[in-house]
């Protein structure tokens, strides 16, 4: 399986106790994300923030989406953890649930040389029948070049890459080193049409949950040909993702899905509730940005 298109780095719907998930509100934002046109589905990542929530909430989960999605759209879930036995056990968990493929960040927090990452896809590729997509995410302290990933690639079930670094020269020498093989989704939202440049076959974002729509738009002016349309889209959805990244990217997306009538809860504690003034100068900000006046979600307003 080739992963292509839009495809949303799915927030954690919380209930009020800010740990279990609510079943009710994944259904409903699924479906949403469904109808104008969500390419697949990452769940348990960095915006889902899997790696803050209980085994059993990550398992939940897993099992409530892909019910929802019933085969309609492929379903990826990152089962990266601290620990290597924590993430052969959401692996199994994400197989047998039906999951489309796997996605796991390189094991993190102590310092680790290449061949140790190696060693880790490779239990994870022996645990599994499924896809594993490398989820290469600077943020996680490790800076894996071409050559590290061309070698995990070797691995039988490793097929594709979530490149969530701005380094697109490193993109390029590794779609190289593969013939073009390796199924590449570019990672920030902020430069999407850089990575299509590169190579990539599509993309996972935070931001695909409140832009679908424009990102849509804006794969399909790239796939065209028309790469001016895709440029102006480009910058159009980066104004708003300025004003997220100013107010706190998850608890930001969070906040204005519930404005739209999506109950996702907070983000996860200790990251900050936005609420009160802050919310009055997110929703200001997002004002100045065209988000209220040119963007599809926004329609949902009047009907929260």
């Amino acid at each position: 399986m080739r992963f292509e298109g839009i495809i949303p780095a799915f927030v954690s719907p919380l209930s009020d106790d800010n740990i279990t998930i609510n079943e009710n509100a994944v259904c409903k934002l699924i479906a949403y994300l469904l109808l104008i046109g969500a390419d697949g589905f990452y769940i348990c990542g960095n915006t889902g923030e899997g790696i803050v929530m209980q085994k059993n909430e990550r398992k939940k989960l897993c099992e409530i989406v892909i019910d929802a999605v019933r085969g309609r759209k492929p379903v990826i879930t990152h089962i990266g953890a601290v620990d290597l036995k924590t993430s052969i056990d959401l692996a199994l968990h994400a197989e047998r649930a039906g999951s489309n493929a796997i996605a796991s960040v390189p094991p993190f927090y102590y310092k680790y040389d290449d061949i140790d990452i190696v060693n880790f896809y490779r239990e994870l590729d022996k645990a599994v029948n499924i896809p594993i997509m490398v989820y290469y995410h600077p943020a996680a302290n490790l800076n894996m070049q071409a050559e590290l990933i061309y070698e995990i690639f070797k691995l039988e079930h490793v097929t594709a890459v979530k490149w969530s670094s701005s380094n697109y020269y490193e993109m390029l020498r590794l779609k190289d080193m593969t013939n073009g093989e390796i199924n590449i989704i570019n990672g920030p939202d902020e430069t999407l049409i850089c990575g299509l440049a590169a190579g990539a076959d599509g993309g996972i974002g935070s931001t695909y949950n409140l832009m679908t729509a424009e990102y849509k738009k804006l794969y399909q002016y790239f796939r065209d040909g028309e790469i001016d349309k895709a440029r102006q889209m480009q910058c159009k959805v980066n104004r708003v993702t300025s004003v997220l990244i100013k107010h706190n990217v998850i608890p930001s997306i969070k906040t204005v899905l519930k404005s739209l009538g999506f109950d996702v809860g907070d983000a996860t504690y200790p990251m900050p509730k936005i609420e009160g003034n802050d919310k009055e100068l997110l929703m200001e900000d997002l004002k100045k940005a065209g988000w209220f006046d040119d963007f599809e979600m926004a329609s949902l307003l009047g009907q929260a």
